[in-house]
């Protein structure tokens, strides 16, 4: 069939169901009456020879074609979407645009101050969701456009998501002050391996980067606590005599009401870089062009 014959803005309903898992929340986002939305689908079906979406109670559950169709067309119209926003001027003054950004939640501490700061100074009217995406759907959602950038470690992307280096960090050792074991600022390997240690992560179970250098030299430290968030583990350190290994950068901003010592870290660590990922599909855009642009100058400034 040729696509001339297809009325285009079908699939844009189909993204509202699929993405909503609703005909009344698609009404809503569209701004379109739900009969209208039900005539769209109902020539969808049409189409395809295929429900595309089955009703489960209260939800619309997408059939085995809508989901192997999905992707192909989120990816399409981020095409037309992007070919129309690069024939416009991107003013940041102006805008009322919202950015869906993916960032780990160790980075918002670090990265959401400030680039609201900037926000609030060059584009008062433009909006920022910060959410947690698990890293095997990254790329899809780049692509697909429902995330506008991301920022987290070295990744393994196909080459159609760019990424460029933000900023280099290390290693360092937070414990509090006037720790019985640690004294004139310094930590040295018997001492940090003699020391009881949390660890911060959001998984349940496995080791961290420190501990795969500490493996290699035939060396293990005692994890006495397991956390989810640095700031709680920053402030148990306070009130404890535990020890937390943490990049730089973070430890600059979580410890500063703590004022827990900041050490180096007593091996050598490959740096913990962090870089900025965006899909091929916008490199022009000027909108995503400006958005990477503001993520570079603030992470620039971080302290560390």
């Amino acid at each position: 069939m040729h696509i001339s014959r297809v009325d285009l803005n079908l699939f844009i309903v189909f993204e509202a169901i699929y993405a909503e898992g609703s005909l009344t929340r698609a009404s809503l986002k569209m701004n379109l009456t739900q009969p209208a939305i039900s005539h769209a689908l109902g020539r969808l079906r049409q189409l395809f020879d295929d429900p595309l979406f089955e009703r489960q109670g209260h939800v619309m559950v997408p059939t085995p074609l809508a989901r192997s169709i999905i992707e192909p067309v989120r990816q399409a119209l981020r095409g037309f979407e992007v070919t129309l926003n690069g024939v416009e001027r991107f003013d940041p003054a102006s805008s009322e645009r919202t950015f869906s950004v993916a960032l780990r939640d160790v980075l918002e501490a670090s990265v959401l101050p400030p680039l609201m700061a900037e926000l609030a100074h060059s584009a008062p009217s433009v909006g920022l969701n910060a959410l947690q995406v698990g890293r095997r759907e990254l790329e899809s959602e780049l692509a697909a456009g429902t995330l506008d950038a991301a920022i987290d470690i070295l990744l393994p992307l196909s080459p159609d998501v760019r990424h460029t280096r933000l900023v280099r960090d290390k290693t360092v050792v937070l414990v509090r002050r006037d720790h019985p074991l640690v004294r004139d600022g310094m930590l040295d390997m018997d001492t940090y391996l003699a020391l009881e240690h949390i660890m911060a992560s959001s998984r349940r179970r496995g080791p961290g980067l420190e501990d795969f250098e500490l493996s290699r030299m035939g060396l293990q430290r005692r994890i006495r606590l397991r956390c989810q968030h640095y700031f709680s583990a920053c402030r148990v350190v306070s009130q404890t005599d535990l020890a937390l290994t943490i990049p730089e950068r973070l430890a600059q901003v979580v410890n500063q009401q703590f004022d827990n010592q900041i050490l180096p870290f007593p091996l050598t660590m490959p740096s913990l870089d962090i870089y900025l990922y965006w899909h091929a599909n916008v490199d022009n855009d000027p909108a995503n062009v400006w958005l990477r642009e503001r993520l570079t100058a603030v992470t620039a400034t971080l302290p560390g």
